[in-house]
């Protein structure tokens, strides 16, 4: 069983960069591909970006690409998602969540954290 715990949100202005941290604790991190998602108010969960259980594959939002990066240290058991260039769109609740594989969809990870708070002012 895999616990999550994501760090990092916060209040930042349009421009500016943000790196959000997910510890994971329990068995199994090291095996696990790794997705961020992120949730607005009174829209949909959305995938932003996933990282292979080495780190050697990624994947990313159409609207995050070239802006987000997504890494992982497994000797920490910590995820990583630095962004650069945020927007006022990009303010949203971000999870990240852990899967056999490595996947866009929300509904093939099984294990999820609380989510961290990210708001983008002008």
């Amino acid at each position: 069983q895999v616990q999550l715990i994501e760090s990092g949100g916060g209040l930042v202005q349009a421009g500016d960069s943000l790196r959000l941290s997910c510890t994971a604790s329990g068995r199994g991190f090291t095996n696990a591909a790794m997705g961020w998602f992120r949730q607005a108010p009174g829209k949909e969960r959305e995938f932003v970006a996933a990282v292979s259980w080495n780190g050697g594959s990624t994947d990313y939002a159409d609207s995050v690409k070239g802006r987000f990066t997504v890494s992982r240290d497994n000797t920490k058991n910590t995820v990583y998602l630095q962004m650069f260039s945020l927007k006022l769109e990009d303010t949203a609740v971000y999870y990240c969540a852990a899967s056999r594989f490595r996947t866009v969809t929300p509904r093939d990870y099984n294990h999820w954290g609380q989510g961290t708070q990210v708001t983008v002012s002008s």
